[in-house]
């Protein structure tokens, strides 16, 4: 009650203006819709329903129940509900006496509530938005706008909009960047990988003036360029290969939609196909497998649902995170914040976010069968299905064998006929405590690595509409999901405080009216019915008057460009998002993706063409341009950047020679640290497999695209260079320096072993120590070391090289044997459990007790140079 009386008193302080024009939401929301939940709902909602009245809804209290409507909406005087509350008659709530009657403030509250029509939500009228014009720049149309007359240094329209900002901002242009710079960073940006030495050579002996041109369409064609910037949408639309929470169950198909980005980019898809395919493909383009394979991209956040997780809170859980995810991926926009309240900062209501909810409420989890196609790589599943079936076949052994045991006991206390009959669960009641807990285990066990070898399966992690039951993809033991009938007759209501208990007035199908009220783009016209809903939200997205969808795409290509978005904030572009520095250049380029149908790879040019993207990192006044423009937002100069986590991981590889060209299909396990591999791996209850790295280096030393993402454990170099959180979407990847990064890089197992790689391959590449330390410069950096650092290298050869000499490597040790503690959920004991060994064939990455001392020395120059800013930072 003392809540209930602290929450009127803060009501009672609103200004009379908020009371006047919505006291009835108000109420609702912080006095009526609280002591509902709290005094009456347990009897009239929630798990009972007495006298048929239900207070949950609207519709619910004014159909009343056995004594008649609770309330008449407008007429205090009127209805069971508040006479009961005043006590005003026979029937007197709450039960239990007059100390129990309301509060005299909360009952007035009730008064005004039914006074003002009894809403249970937000007004059914739009509300009405008091702006500045310049938090609206998003939801206007797009300005079309010529590119500005300037003189000189113009390559590409980007470059009018650049020089005149930077002519208002009385700055200078800076220089160009040499040839080699300007290589290394295209090469980088367009395919995330440094370029060859023949690349450079090629690129510096051509002086005819189209040759940078030749490079750029020559790293746009490179199937390199498509899994280097599926990376940035995926960083976006948080894929993984596993569901997280506490089981992280392995989604075995996701691989498909990784892949489908992949192609998707190398293609050039049209961008507004690509919409509707990860929308809606399924209900636009049924016959087209890539379409299907697209809506994976639903799918891609964090979830899990268990037998003893609640189905409507689960279900909830996807609808909040696909309507908030859709909107920041596709529209730059935060619609969670509206799932509270009216959204504070931009022109959502609630009931937006809501209508836009509706649109996926019929939407299915679908695992459905679609076979490989010819474009898809299918490599190793032969063995990948053997070793899947090996392993299972195995724990199958142990658990027998266990079951055996059992029955021996039984056999002795109750007869062998007893035991011959008994199930698996009366067996388990003569085992001890901890071998009930061993086979627990590895039932668990065996439970993952069934749904591992299911990646091999032709079907496709995707979604329909309305349950295919053939197609249902909810865990075996989570029976108590939705079934078809629930998806038929799903209805959306506005969540009163984003409460699942506390359901508002419902709302049907709809897209932003923001958009509709500030644009050309008609509100979507999206039905009702059970299928066809995604297709016209998918429609109105990829619409080209849609004023937010160009601009945020080529905002995101920008940015990766020049480190930062024309507008700072990719998946913001409301009022607290920060405004465009080149709000102009932003609509042209917008336009002009559009003019060029869509083409990711025409904006790639407009931009790498310019000679904004062609300049140096330096400035002759860098002093005095560091004062007038610290974030260099107008680009007198290129920002270095620090490469990806993947990015640097991909170069080390493809600097020793040992990156794999194996691409597509199932994710790979890379080598990671062992510290980080031994660690115990927990699943709800129980134990994962230890940690494998993939037996082949081929298989391991893949692009890191293609390593398996597992959301409970991130490669710990990933993570320590800042790599994305695949539970949340990442617009930009952050650029931290800790002291961690070199303890990676530094004394990181992978960069050893790259290190003593790249040393084998350079002896065999080159003869004498300063040829050998030459090119080892020139696969890092892509020239050659000068004077000063090919002396200061030869010291420090010669220096490792007499230290190895005298301190031989040790021998490569066993693997030992990881044991890991649990704590059983019956039980309360903890229990330790020793993992068995890799039964595999292991293909071990070279040793340095087998390499000579020179080698060593060699993987000493190459472990400096990986760790030096020139390799790990694009100029």
């Amino acid at each position: 009650m003392r809540a209930l009386r602290n929450c009127l008193a803060l009501t009672m302080l609103l200004p009379l203006a908020c009371l006047a024009a919505g006291a009835g939401e108000y109420l609702f929301r912080d006095i009526v819709q609280p002591t509902l939940k709290q005094q009456c709902l347990g009897c009239h909602g929630e798990g009972n329903i007495f006298s048929d009245l239900d207070l949950r809804t609207r519709e619910g209290v004014l159909k009343g129940g056995r004594r008649g409507a609770a309330i008449i909406a407008g007429n205090p005087d009127s209805g069971t509900l508040l006479a009961a509350l005043e006590h005003a008659g026979d029937l007197k709530m709450p039960p239990g006496g007059g100390e129990n009657k309301l509060p005299a403030d909360t009952l007035r509250a009730f008064r005004e509530w039914i006074a003002a029509g009894a809403p249970y939500g937000p007004a059914a009228a739009e509300a009405v938005w008091d702006y500045a014009e310049e938090d609206l720049w998003a939801f206007r149309p797009l300005k079309k706008t010529a590119p500005p007359d300037v003189a000189g240094g113009v390559r590409t329209p980007v470059d009018r909009f650049i020089l005149e900002k930077l002519a208002e901002k009385r700055l200078q242009p800076g220089p160009r960047a040499d040839k080699l710079t300007l290589l290394r960073r295209a090469t980088f940006d367009l395919t995330g990988l440094p370029p060859t030495p023949e690349e450079v050579r090629a690129f510096l002996d051509d002086d005819s003036e189209g040759a940078y041109k030749k490079v750029v369409e020559r790293l746009l064609a490179s199937p390199r360029y498509g899994e280097r910037w599926a990376r940035h949408w995926l960083d976006v639309t948080r894929y993984a290969d596993t569901s997280g929470y506490s089981n992280d169950f392995e989604r075995p198909n996701a691989w498909r939609y990784r892949d489908y980005v992949i192609r998707s980019f190398n293609n050039d898809k049209p961008y507004d196909r690509f919409i509707l395919e990860q929308i809606a493909g399924d209900e636009i383009f049924p016959d087209d497998p890539e379409a299907i394979l697209a809506t994976g991209f639903l799918r891609t956040g964090p979830w899990e649902h268990t037998g003893m997780a609640v189905a409507a809170v689960t279900r909830q859980l996807f609808l909040d995170d696909v309507t908030h995810h859709v909107g920041q991926t596709f529209l730059g926009l935060t619609l969670g914040c509206a799932r509270c309240h009216d959204h504070k900062f931009d022109p959502i209501a609630t009931r937006d976010y809501y209508r836009m909810q509706a649109v996926f409420a019929a939407t299915a989890f679908a695992r459905r069968p679609l076979g490989f196609q010819p474009y898809e790589s299918t490599e190793g599943f032969a063995a990948g299905k053997k070793y899947y079936s090996d392993t299972i076949a195995d724990l199958d052994r142990r658990m027998e064998s266990m079951h055996e045991r059992a029955r021996v006991r039984l056999a002795a206390a109750k007869g062998k006929e007893a035991a011959a009959k008994a199930a698996s669960g009366a067996l388990q009641r003569y085992l001890e405590k901890e071998e009930a807990e061993t086979l627990k285990l590895l039932r668990k066990q065996k439970t993952l690595h069934e749904g591992s070898a299911q990646r091999f399966d032709p079907t496709a992690t995707v979604v329909s509409s309305g349950l295919v039951a053939a197609w249902n993809d909810i865990p075996s033991g989570a029976n108590s999901y939705m079934k078809k009938g629930d998806y038929a007759k799903a209805r959306t209501h506005v969540l009163v405080g984003g409460d699942l208990q506390s359901p508002g007035d419902p709302v049907s199908p709809g897209s932003l009216a923001a958009v509709a009220r500030y644009s050309d783009l008609p509100a979507a016209a999206i039905p009702r019915t059970t299928a066809g809903r995604r297709r016209a939200l998918a429609e109105w997205v990829a619409d080209a008057r849609n004023p937010l969808t160009a601009r945020v795409m080529v905002n995101r290509i920008w940015q990766y460009h020049f480190g930062r978005g024309i507008a700072a904030n990719p998946n913001n572009f409301g009022k607290m998002g920060k405004k465009p520095s080149h709000p102009q250049l932003l609509d042209w380029l917008a336009g002009f993706f559009i003019e060029q149908s869509w083409s990711v790879k025409a904006v790639h040019r407009v931009i790498l063409l310019s000679e904004a993207y062609q300049r140096s990192t330096m400035h002759p006044a860098m002093d005095a341009l560091r004062e007038a423009d610290p974030e260099n937002l107008y680009l007198a100069r290129f920002s270095p950047r620090r490469l990806e986590a993947e990015e640097i991981r991909d170069s080390m590889l493809a600097v020793s020679g040992e990156l794999s060209d194996s691409t597509g299909g199932p994710g790979t396990y890379p080598q990671i640290n062992s510290d980080a591999a031994r660690q115990p791996r927990h699943a709800q209850g129980s134990l994962r497999p230890a940690y494998q790295p993939a037996p082949k280096r081929r298989d391991r030393n893949r692009r890191s695209i293609y390593s398996f993402q597992q959301r409970s454990l991130i490669d710990p170099m990933i993570e320590a260079f800042n790599g994305a959180n695949p539970d949340l979407t990442c617009e930009r990847r952050e650029s931290s320096t800790v002291p961690t990064q070199a303890f990676a890089l530094l004394n990181g197992e992978q960069s050893h072993d790259m290190a003593l790689i790249m040393a084998h391959r350079i002896e065999t590449e080159a003869d004498s120590p300063a040829q050998r330390i030459a090119r080892a410069f020139n696969l890092a950096y892509g020239r050659a070391p000068a004077d000063d650092e090919l002396a200061l290298a030869l010291d420090h050869y010669e220096e490792m090289r007499a230290h190895h000499a005298s301190r031989p490597a040790k021998p490569r040790g066993e693997e030992p044997i990881i044991v890991a503690t649990i704590t059983s959920e019956l039980t309360g004991e903890k229990y330790q459990f020793a993992q068995p060994r890799l039964k595999v064939n292991y293909e071990h990455n070279p040793h340095p007790c087998k390499a000579a001392p020179e080698t060593r020395a060699l993987a000493d120059i190459a472990l400096a140079l990986f760790n030096s800013n020139e390799f790990v930072y694009v100029y």
